[in-house]
């Protein structure tokens, strides 16, 4: 089974159809469902700081969506540890010339550990380290069941 990594940016994009991504993402999760999407519990605190100050309707379906992600057999959570976390601060420190956060640092080490080379992003960040990022903003969509 494919894996692929779910940042926060596609987890966000899920909740809201106003979301730049909502559109390419919404395309994307019937495909999705042939893969295993792999994702960290720094990314999923990104998703429930982002919809914080959202009012409480999106703070309970981001809560839920949370709830759901960690029981979900079809993704697979990356609990920080403390070995876990030292090697996305090992990678935030060699990258002093980039502006990776130490979340996207953690997520990149899952990634290289887990030979996952695609992450449901758009961000940059993931792209200048070498991954394929399947999301777009303008709607387009880079990934295909099947590749």
């Amino acid at each position: 089974m494919k894996r692929i990594f779910a940042d926060s940016s596609y987890w966000i994009a899920l909740l809201n159809p106003h979301d730049q991504l909502y559109r390419s993402t919404a395309r994307l999760v019937p495909q999705l469902r042939r893969a295993l999407l792999v994702t960290t519990d720094l990314v999923l605190a990104e998703l429930l700081n982002y919809y914080a100050p959202r009012g409480s309707r999106m703070r309970q379906a981001a809560s839920e969506l949370v709830d759901a992600i960690v029981v979900d057999v079809h993704v697979e959570v990356a609990w920080s540890d403390q070995e876990l976390f030292a090697a996305g601060r090992e990678l935030y420190r060699h990258r002093v010339d980039k502006e990776y956060s130490v979340t996207d640092c953690v997520s990149m080490v899952v990634m290289k550990q887990g030979d996952i080379v695609e992450v449901l992003t758009e961000d940059r960040h993931f792209r200048q380290e070498g991954f394929r990022t399947l999301l777009r903003s303008r709607g387009r969509l880079t990934w295909r069941a099947g590749r």
